[in-house]
């Protein structure tokens, strides 16, 4: 029996393990156990990777994680679904909160050394990319799909999703509480204001603002 993309044994063999050793404080060897013991589990995981106790993930082998990364308490990564791939590359930081989610055959990319910030939500029915060195505001939000209302009488659960999903360029940096919407391209260097959100796609080397965001200066280099 298949449970999403695991097997019932597999499903079980990662609940027992993650809830097992998950919760074991760092200071107390929990960062030596997780390590060793997750391997088992995700699709690629790097002896160096940081996981703090209370961090939550689903659908491990979907997963892949790469040098050196940061997850810190409460973060909760689920690749559960069909045909989906997480990929955080080296040195990103997951700060306390941070919730990925891939839904269907879906792929969330992480590109190195970004940073993402507390209580930050990257939900991708479609593909969503970010790239180097990007910073990600605290309580922003990363959503890539949207509801298409055919019929007004259809009920939602019916109606179908858009699946364009969203880039985020390298060195972009996003203030608190941004949200990015389905369909976006975040141009390379832009720096979105707080609380900003962000419908159409962002020239690069652009600094924006507003509900919704428009470019306010563009930095744009020759």
């Amino acid at each position: 029996m298949i449970y999403h993309n695991q097997t019932i044994i597999e499903r079980l063999k990662e609940l027992v393990l993650t809830n097992l050793f998950g919760k074991i404080p760092t200071h107390c060897l929990g960062l030596e156990i997780r390590n060793f013991i997750y391997k088992s589990l995700f699709k690629r995981i790097d002896n160096s990777v940081y996981i703090e106790e209370g961090a939550y993930f689903f659908g491990t082998r979907c997963i892949e994680i790469g040098k050196f990364v940061h997850i810190f308490k409460e973060v909760c990564i689920d690749g559960r679904g069909i045909d989906n791939h997480i990929d955080i590359r080296d040195g990103v930081i997951l700060n306390k909160g941070v919730n990925i989610r891939a839904l269907d055959a879906t792929d969330i990319y992480i590109d190195e050394r970004t940073f993402i910030g507390n209580d930050v939500y990257v939900i991708g029915l479609g593909n969503i990319k970010i790239g180097q060195d990007c910073v990600i505001g605290d309580n922003s939000g990363i959503f890539a799909s949207r509801n298409v209302f055919n019929n007004i009488n259809q009920n939602i659960p019916n109606n179908d999703m858009t699946r364009k999903g969203i880039v985020i360029e390298d060195n972009c940096w996003l203030g608190h509480g941004v949200t990015i919407l389905n369909g976006v391209t975040i141009g390379k260097g832009s720096i979105i204001g707080a609380n900003s959100v962000v419908a159409e796609d962002i020239p690069p080397y652009s600094n924006v603002a507003g509900i919704p965001a428009r470019v306010i200066k563009s930095k744009q280099k020759d």
